[in-house]
């Protein structure tokens, strides 16, 4: 009896003091639970990728772009020899400025064309007329003259009048039938004259078609100055968006093939956490539900992310998790996009840690690993 009362001697204050510990654990040393409505994900930051790549072949003339840089959209990175293309240009060029002058001197040249065409067609009408009229007025004399002349020789047959007064009106026939003959003429050269300044027309539709054929030309030309200009400004590469540089795959001086990668850029605009959640909780969220986000670089300043794509289809945890729990379990694929990157202190290839709320009105805590 005295050996038990001693045991509980000891023993009682030993049992004691584990109840004080273990309150004092409970109170003061134990963790809360992790609040409901929250989910824990673990992974790595990474973002939306831009492949630079060249339309065309050749070798690197000049590399103004490496790792890490910060470039913004449409700067320069690279540029490819362009000896050959450059010469391509200036002689597209020197093609559309030739073909260019001879439209501009055909096209002066119908207008001075057209200008003076009207004006010989006037002329002519006019000596037209004036050589028609003189026609009429010889052809009266001619016949007046016609009619004295045998009325003088009908009088000279009766004796009534002198041999030289019949010879005048013979020599006054003759000379108006000259004249009639000459206006005859001087008509029909007239006629000819007209008819040549009216086929002036034709040949004004003739040089419009001239014309017409040198600015079809200049357009081709134009268009393949437009074709050598495109291919030497593909040779210069330029950044598709902003961002950085994560990777540079060429160097200067090397040849490269069309369309083979030259850069990879990184928007850091457009952050995202890429975490996998449990099948048993994939459930919970939906698109658009908020997230906090934990860097390691940054442990006492969350991001503010939210939830922008859900995996349909389940898959192995990858190795990167740890817990060996959780590497037999079929997980989610879910990205966090951040809602913002002051400073662009976050960059892909970052590990972080991230809570996400399915409900509202759960309270925000820091992750618990």
């Amino acid at each position: 009896m005295e050996k038990k009362t001693g045991l509980f001697v000891i023993i009682g204050p030993l049992i004691g003091i584990a109840v004080l510990l273990f309150a004092g654990w409970w109170f003061w040393w134990r963790e809360p639970p992790f609040p409901k409505g929250l989910i824990q994900a673990n992974g790595r930051i990474e973002g939306d990728h831009y492949t630079v790549a060249g339309k065309w072949p050749g070798r690197i003339a000049e590399l103004l772009a490496r790792e890490g840089d910060s470039v913004e959209q449409g700067r320069i990175l690279l540029k490819l020899d362009d000896n050959q293309t450059i010469a391509k240009v200036n002689q597209a060029k020197a093609a559309v400025n030739a073909v260019m002058a001879q439209r501009e001197a055909a096209r002066s040249s119908l207008a001075v064309f057209k200008k003076n065409i009207p004006l010989k067609i006037a002329v002519a009408k006019a000596g037209l007329l004036h050589a028609t009229a003189v026609l009429a007025s010889y052809r009266n004399t001619e016949k007046q003259t016609r009619k004295d002349a045998e009325r003088f020789q009908e009088l000279l047959k009766r004796q009534t009048v002198e041999k030289h007064r019949s010879e005048q009106a013979d020599l006054s026939w003759d000379v108006a039938r000259a004249e009639h003959a000459a206006a005859q003429a001087a008509v029909t050269q007239a006629e000819k004259t007209l008819a040549q300044a009216e086929l002036g027309w034709d040949e004004i539709n003739a040089r419009e078609d001239e014309l017409a054929a040198l600015s079809a030309q200049l357009t081709q030309a134009e268009a393949s100055l437009a074709e050598a200009q495109s291919v030497s400004d593909d040779l210069v590469i330029r950044a598709p968006a902003d961002g950085m540089i994560t990777t540079r795959i060429v160097d200067s001086g090397e040849m490269v093939a069309a369309g083979s990668p030259l850069f990879d850029i990184v928007n850091l605009d457009r952050l995202y956490l890429k975490v996998y959640v449990p099948g048993n909780e994939i459930g919970k969220l939906r698109l658009g539900s908020p997230a906090l986000v934990y860097s390691d670089a940054f442990p006492d300043r969350p991001f503010a992310a939210t939830v922008r794509y859900i995996a349909s289809q389940a898959e192995f945890t990858p190795k990167e998790v740890q817990t060996a729990d959780e590497r037999v379990k079929l997980v989610y694929a879910v990205k966090l996009y951040l809602d913002a990157n002051p400073e662009h202190r976050l960059t892909p290839g970052l590990p972080a840690d991230a809570v996400i709320r399915w409900q509202e009105d759960a309270p925000w805590a820091k992750p618990r690993w």
